[in-house]
């Protein structure tokens, strides 16, 4: 019987080693990959409780599946060669680790909550006979819409700082009057009506429509394509859809336009010199081989673009540099008063700049938006190849073609008629009075054919005030039979694209655009209005009164008008899905 045993247990360890040496030749060798590397498994072996996480995300999909197995389960992996003396701790720092392994990567690990934006508050109902005049930037952004869309998809509302009501508004074109020259590239148009939010105040829609060059009148482009290959882009929505997003705009450029290519990711440097946008082959080659891995010098690389812009500059064309980032630098410069300054000394010599956020997570709003609004350019958010059909085809020539820059609006309140306003939206692009006439004064760029709306909320003379007056002050006039006809009085001042001098249009605000009722008002000045309370609601609703998600639909849903493109219709279902979305995004690993 003691034999029988000894040869049972002899036997059953031959066996348990057979199949543990098998297995372990399983894990270090697959069909598909080599030998993993030592040295790296035994640094995380050795002192696993000497890795520092900073906070930055890690990319599971690209970290050497056995090294993250060594960490986490080092008794399935047979013991390593001793480490070299050098390497014993591992600080993570948000960057990629490369995988040699792509069939072991493990699952996506998705950033959340780490999106970066400027909070501001609401602008407030001003009082005007104490202040009459308004000032503010034009703002043709649209990046604020995508990513309310991007968060609602993912049935999250998203944070108040994120949701910028002018561009919602502006998200979508508006049937205005367009001018008849190039020299004078705006018509304003200007309707007054009574406000769904409160009974008793009205609102003034200011609408400008840019003037529309023609593909064949164009100036040339001299385009840099500026692209973040860091570890942080390494998603599906970051750098393939930048590629897929890069090749759509090529199609819309002309044999005479030219493409250069800049990638940063631990440094900068130039993937492809000025190339004729004819040879798309050759520039649709570099821009496939790109690839996530590193850190973000993102400074470096924005040097390098304009530059390289600079170098090549088209005195008679366009010159603009392309950045396509999720805004996470994290070498270099990455304060953002000395980008701006880099900026603001840069864009002097003729180079607009266009950002196109991608990403959400780690999505650095904050960041996209300073070097737009400074760099006499436009930020766009792309969060599906949709919404980079709209910006880069669609609107491919009011992307890339300005027509007028630094362009500014002040409006006059008349006291005699107007008790208090309120600018709804604009809150990071409102101008000091006296910057209006300083042709020094940086402001927003229009393209071409693009169209702008304000919308102004205002109390009436004897309409419901959200103050009362002064102990102190002098009373206001309380007869609205005796005001004049004028409500106001709006001018537009902007450059010409190669000018250094403003022009002036002006247009008053009187009772010749005044409609009754809210139901008579133009359609697309009920739409805007509908959008723009939408955005309020998101933001918290501070001044939209009783207005409720259901008075939205009902407004957008009776104003939707022509919707060739279906953009209209996708804001009725974004205004469904913030009824029911969560107030925070899930964390899904």
């Amino acid at each position: 019987m003691s034999r029988f045993y000894l040869t049972l247990t002899a036997g059953l360890s031959i066996t348990l080693a057979t199949a543990c040496s098998q297995s372990n030749e399983a894990d270090i060798a697959s069909p598909s990959s080599e030998a993993a590397p030592p040295t790296l498994k035994a640094e995380v072996e050795e002192d696993s409780s000497a890795i520092v996480v900073t906070g930055q995300r890690i990319d599971a999909r690209v970290i050497d599946a056995p090294v993250a197995i060594s960490a986490f389960s080092s008794q399935h992996i047979a013991s390593p060669p001793p480490p070299p003396a050098q390497a014993r701790n591992i600080v993570v720092t948000g960057s990629a680790i490369r995988a040699p392994y792509p069939d072991r990567m493990m699952p996506w690990y998705q950033d959340v909550g780490r999106d970066k934006f400027t909070a501001t508050q609401e602008n407030a109902f001003k009082i005007a006979r104490d202040e009459p005049v308004s000032t503010f930037s034009i703002d043709v952004d649209t990046a604020s819409y995508s990513f309310v869309r991007a968060s609602l998809n993912n049935n999250a509302l998203p944070q108040p700082a994120a949701v910028r009501t002018e561009e919602l508004v502006n998200y979508f074109p508006y049937d205005y009057a367009a001018p008849r020259s190039a020299q004078q590239p705006f018509s304003s148009n200007v309707a007054v009506f009574p406000s769904p939010f409160t009974a008793g105040r009205k609102l003034v829609r200011i609408g400008i429509k840019g003037y529309a060059i023609e593909r064949a009148t164009r100036p040339r482009a001299n385009l840099v394509f500026l692209i973040d290959t860091s570890g942080s882009m390494h998603a599906p929505n970051k750098l393939p859809l930048v590629k897929k997003s890069l090749g759509l705009l090529l199609d819309q450029l002309d044999q005479g336009d030219r493409v250069s290519i800049v990638t940063y990711a631990g440094n900068a440097g130039t993937a492809l010199e000025p190339t004729p946008a004819s040879q798309k082959g050759k520039i649709l080659g570099v821009i496939d081989q790109l690839g996530a891995g590193g850190s973000t010098a993102g400074a470096e690389g924005i040097r390098q673009a304009y530059a390289l812009a600079e170098r090549n500059l088209d005195p008679n064309g366009v010159n603009r540099v392309v950045l396509a980032t999720d805004g996470d630098f994290n070498v270099g410069i990455t304060n953002q008063d000395e980008l701006k300054g880099y900026i603001e000394r840069e864009r002097g010599k003729g180079i607009f700049l266009s950002v196109l956020g991608f990403g959400m997570g780690n999505y650095n709003d904050a960041l996209m938006q300073t070097l737009a609004q400074n760099g006499n350019g436009a930020a766009a958010y792309i969060d599906t190849l949709g919404e980079a059909r709209k910006t880069l085809v669609d609107e491919a020539t009011s992307t890339l073609f300005p027509i007028a820059k630094d362009v500014k609006i002040q409006v006059e309140f008349n006291p005699a008629t107007v008790a208090e306003y309120r600018l709804i939206g604009y809150e990071t692009r409102m101008l000091n009075r006296d910057d209006f006439d300083n042709d020094k004064v940086d402001a927003g760029d229009v393209g071409s054919g693009q169209t702008v709306t304000a919308i102004y909320e205002i109390v009436p003379v004897g309409g419901p005030r959200t103050m009362g007056d002064l102990r102190y002050s002098k009373p206001a006039p309380r007869s609205v039979a005796a005001a004049p006809s004028e409500y106001g009085f709006v001018k537009i001042r902007y450059k010409l694209p190669k000018s250094d001098r403003s022009q002036l249009i002006s247009t008053p605000i009187d009772r010749r655009v005044e409609f009754a009722r809210f139901a008579d008002a133009p359609q697309d000045a009920r739409f805007a209005t509908g959008v723009a309370a939408f955005a309020e609601l998101l933001r918290g609703g501070r001044y939209s009164g009783s207005m409720t998600y259901d008075d939205v639909l009902q407004i957008v849903g009776a104003a939707r008008g022509t919707d060739d493109f279906g953009y209209r219709m996708e804001l009725v279902q974004m205004v469904r899905a913030a009824k029911t979305a969560g107030s925070m995004a899930k964390l899904e690993r």
